[in-house]
């Protein structure tokens, strides 16, 4: 009998890891806010597309295009046509890091549908840290290998984030938080304060506004993991 050909198996992992090479190369090519910061285009989640959006969402795109996938980016919307679907945010915190702080993240999800649910493996790396987050449904979520769940959110919000910051949000939300959290921290990365609220380090996080798929579709696969 001939044995059965069975398709081959993406390491995701690896290619992430390469996707990270990809956006440091676009970050070190455009080193300043002076260059990272022109506005080159409209996205079609409707903010400007800067010169880094377009170089780190470039590099991304191009490392996935010789895959049998969908891309869905924030810049550039919907690419491709493969059954198994990557919601990516090639620099979740992008004003951080057109400004030079050091607090943004690759956003990478890996799905075999179009819902929440049918993420199966989830990647954020902080460019800031250099930590990797990393979850895979069934298996658990875990920060540079280590498994997390070991150490969970109080109970009580002793620290809680907001994030989609602009001042009139805040403005308008801040003091209902009063009773309900002691402390708020505003650090600009939806992504990355999603992985932080996995590791326990956060008790709670408030987007202002609504969420965009590509910012949460990874890390939110942490949270559950």
């Amino acid at each position: 009998m001939t044995a059965p050909v069975t398709a081959p198996v993406t390491d995701w992992l690896a290619v992430c890891r390469a996707a990270v090479e990809d956006v440091r190369g676009a970050l070190d090519a455009l080193p300043t806010r002076v260059e990272r910061e022109p506005v080159v285009g409209a996205g079609l989640g409707g903010d400007d597309t800067t010169a880094i959006d377009r170089a780190a969402e470039d590099a991304i795109i191009a490392r996935f295009r010789d895959l049998d996938v969908t891309i869905v980016s924030e810049e550039v919307g919907r690419v491709g046509t493969g059954s198994t679907i990557v919601v990516v945010d090639p620099i979740d915190g992008s004003i951080n890091a057109k400004r030079g702080i050091p607090f943004f993240s690759l956003s990478i999800a890996i799905a075999e549908g179009e819902r929440m649910d049918d993420v199966f493996f989830g990647y954020v790396y902080d460019f800031g840290s250099s930590e990797e987050w990393t979850a895979t449904r069934g298996c658990g979520a875990q920060l540079n290998g280590e498994s997390l769940g070991a150490v969970l959110p109080k109970d009580t919000i002793d620290l809680l984030s907001f994030e989609a910051t602009r001042t009139e949000l805040i403005a308008r939300d801040a003091p209902k938080m009063l009773g309900v959290a002691d402390r708020l921290r505003i650090m600009g990365s939806l992504a990355l304060t999603l992985c932080h609220l996995a590791a326990g380090r956060l008790d709670g996080v408030v987007s202002l506004k609504g969420a965009r798929s590509v910012d949460i579709a990874a890390a939110q696969l942490l949270i559950r993991e």
